[in-house]
């Protein structure tokens, strides 16, 4: 597998506050990755700035050898990665259709795109399909996090950034989205998920990083970090769940 994503040394500063510090890591076609870290480790941070959120202040991102660093994220989304924010952000009084085709947006003037598109996600989320006229907000929390991946899907992203998919969430609903993520994965979309339940994360990823205070702390292969308890209980407290990240 060719390197897909490539983060290569970037620090980025909220202010005069210095959030990563000289962060590098690869994303390879096709590979899914855990990001992990205790709360306020730079996780979702090195999200934003991948995504275009945030702009680093050094150091590069490159997908598939083209340089994004910098770019708005609608130019990001243009160049095939999507975005799954913590905390749900829908259009509430919007229906599900109409959220569905906002993650369109870039090509909206093909309409017959966007109908084979929207059959295809809605293949991995049925329920979609029954409630595609109810209100966003209408929906269970569980049923909302399926339309927030669902809508990032229909940009047919290269790339899915995925953060804290389980939040607030009941275990048999997290272990249907973990399902549904990796089945995105097993057709060819690369995966890096920022996620609380550090086994969960490790169980459904090829590789791992662990951020520590704006560093990169540890990597390598998931099953073997898995094994690792040292590791675990020095940077992600005993294996219980991480928490959110700023």
């Amino acid at each position: 597998m060719g390197d897909l994503l490539v983060v290569d040394d970037i620090s980025v500063f909220y202010g005069p506050i210095q959030a990563l510090r000289s962060v590098s890591l690869v994303v390879r076609e096709g590979e899914m990755v855990a990001l992990l870290g205790a709360n306020g480790a730079g996780k979702t941070t090195t999200l934003r700035a991948v995504s275009g959120m945030m702009a680093p202040r050094s150091g590069a991102i490159t997908l598939a050898g083209e340089r994004i660093d910098g770019l708005p994220s609608h130019r990001v989304v243009q160049h095939g990665i999507a975005h799954v924010p913590e905390g749900r952000e829908l259009f509430a009084a919007m229906s599900v259709e109409e959220n569905l085709r906002l993650g369109f947006y870039s090509e909206r003037t093909d309409r017959s795109l966007y109908t084979a598109r929207a059959e295809r996600v809605m293949d991995y989320f049925p329920i979609l399909r029954e409630r595609a006229d109810q209100a966003a907000g209408t929906l269970s929390g569980g049923e909302q996090q399926m339309l927030v991946v669902a809508r990032a899907l229909m940009s047919a992203p290269r790339l899915l950034l995925v953060d804290e998919l389980s939040l607030g969430l009941a275990p048999m609903v997290v272990s249907t989205l973990f399902e549904i993520l990796r089945a995105v994965n097993e057709q060819g979309t690369a995966v890096v998920i920022v996620e609380q339940f550090v086994h969960l994360a490790l169980e459904n990823s090829d590789r791992a990083y662990v951020l520590r205070k704006g560093e990169i702390a540890a990597e390598g292969a998931s099953r073997d970090l898995l094994d690792d308890d040292t590791l675990i209980a020095s940077y992600l407290g005993e294996g219980e769940p991480a928490g959110s990240d700023a």
